[in-house]
C-alpha cells in the first residue's frame, strides 16, 4: 500500500506540499499540484480520510440533494460533479428528495457534520435557506443569495428566433404546472415573437395544464381554430412525451411540427433529433467547485446561458 512518502518522492515535492494539495489548501504552485495528483493517480494512493478530517476540521464531503424528476438531467449533473470533485479529493454524499419536507430533512442530516457544503438541485418548490454552505441549482423559487439558475428567458427568445428563421410562424408553447420558471419562459417567448414581428396568440400557449400531454391534447383539439407548425417544450423529457403524441395525430416531426426543447437534447432510437438549448454540466460543475473553494466569492444569484444545438451539429 502506497504512503504519503511514496507520493512525495514520485512527485518531487515535500510531504507538507502533498498534504496541502490533498486537503485543498491554497498557496500551492499549479505545477506542484498537478505533479502530486499525477503521483496519487499512478500510485493509487488513498489518504486516511478520518485522520485528514480530524486535522483539517473538514469532512472532504459535499452533499448533493437531487429534487428533480428528469433522470437524464440528474445523471448529467452527478457525472459532472463527481468528475470535478474527485479532482479536488472530495467525495459526494447523495440524497434524493422530491418534496420540501424531504429536502429539508436531507439537508438537516447532511449538515450535521457529514458534509462541508450541500448542493440542492432542481427543487420545484419554495426553499428559504440562509446558509453560505448551501447552493441551490436550477431551483425556480430559490430565496437565497447562493443560487444558480438557467437563463430561461434567453432560452425561449433564442428558440423563437431560430424557429422564425426556419419559416415557422405559428409557434406554440407548452409549460405544464410545476415545470418552473414559467414567467421567464413566457417573457422570453413574447420577446422572441416581437423581434420577429409575429403576433402573440393566447390560443397557442398552455402553461397551466397538469402535464405536457394534456396541454398538447388541448392544443390539438383546437385544430379547427388554430394551427401551429412549431412547439416549444420545457426539456427533452417533455419532448420524448409529445413527439409520439404528435405522430399519433399524423403530425410529422419536424416536417409538420418542429419540436424545440428548452433544456436538453433527445438521444433515443426512433425519436427524431430536434433543435434544443443545451447547458454544459461540466461548466456548471467547475464553477460550483470554484465557488466552494473560494468561500469569500460565493455566486449570488447567477444565471447560466445555454447553447443552441441544431440537429446537424450532433453528428
Amino acid at each position: 500500500m502506497s504512503t504519503i512518502n511514496d507520493v512525495s518522492r514520485l512527485a518531487g515535492v515535500s510531504k507538507a506540499t502533498v498534504s496541502r494539495v490533498l486537503s485543498g489548501s491554497r498557496g500551492v504552485k499549479e505545477a506542484s499540484r498537478l505533479a502530486v495528483l499525477r503521483a496519487v493517480d499512478e500510485l493509487n494512493y488513498r489518504p486516511n480520510v478520518i485522520a485528514q478530517s480530524l486535522l483539517s476540521q473538514s469532512t472532504g464531503c459535499i452533499g448533493v440533494i437531487c429534487a428533480m424528476d428528469n433522470i437524464n438531467q440528474t445523471t448529467g449533473y452527478l457525472f459532472a460533479l463527481e468528475k470535478q470533485f474527485s479532482q479536488h479529493q472530495k467525495h459526494l454524499l447523495l440524497r434524493f428528495a422530491n418534496t420540501r419536507t424531504a429536502v429539508m430533512s436531507a439537508l438537516d442530516e447532511l449538515s450535521s457534520g457529514l458534509c462541508d457544503d450541500v448542493l440542492i438541485i432542481g427543487a420545484r418548490f419554495a426553499l428559504e435557506i440562509d446558509d453560505e454552505n448551501v447552493v441551490l441549482i436550477d431551483c425556480p423559487e430559490a430565496d437565497t443569495a447562493n443560487s444558480i439558475q438557467f437563463d430561461h428567458l434567453f432560452a425561449a427568445e433564442t428558440a423563437c428566433n431560430y424557429l422564425a428563421s426556419q419559416g415557422r410562424r405559428q409557434i406554440a408553447l407548452i409549460q405544464p404546472m410545476g415545470s418552473g420558471f414559467t414567467d421567464d419562459v413566457l417573457l422570453g417567448y413574447k420577446h422572441g415573437l416581437e423581434k420577429n414581428f409575429l403576433p402573440f396568440n393566447r390560443n397557442l400557449v398552455f402553461m397551466h395544464s397538469i402535464s405536457s400531454t394534456v396541454a398538447l391534447q388541448e392544443l390539438l383539439n383546437n385544430g379547427s381554430t388554430v394551427n401551429f407548425n412549431a412547439l416549444l417544450v420545457a426539456d427533452e423529457q417533455e419532448a420524448q412525451k409529445v413527439i409520439p403524441q404528435l405522430q399519433a395525430f399524423n403530425k410529422r416531426v419536424p416536417e409538420d411540427v418542429m419540436v424545440f426543447s428548452l433544456a436538453g437534447t433527445v438521444h433515443l432510437p426512433g425519436v427524431p433529433t430536434i433543435p434544443a438549448i443545451e447547458y454544459s454540466m461540466d461548466a456548471i460543475a467547475a464553477r460550483i467547485v470554484h465557488w466552494l473553494e473560494e468561500k469569500t466569492q460565493m455566486p449570488g444569484n447567477t444565471a447560466f446561458r445555454g447553447d443552441l444545438i441544431l440537429p446537424d451539429s450532433r453528428r
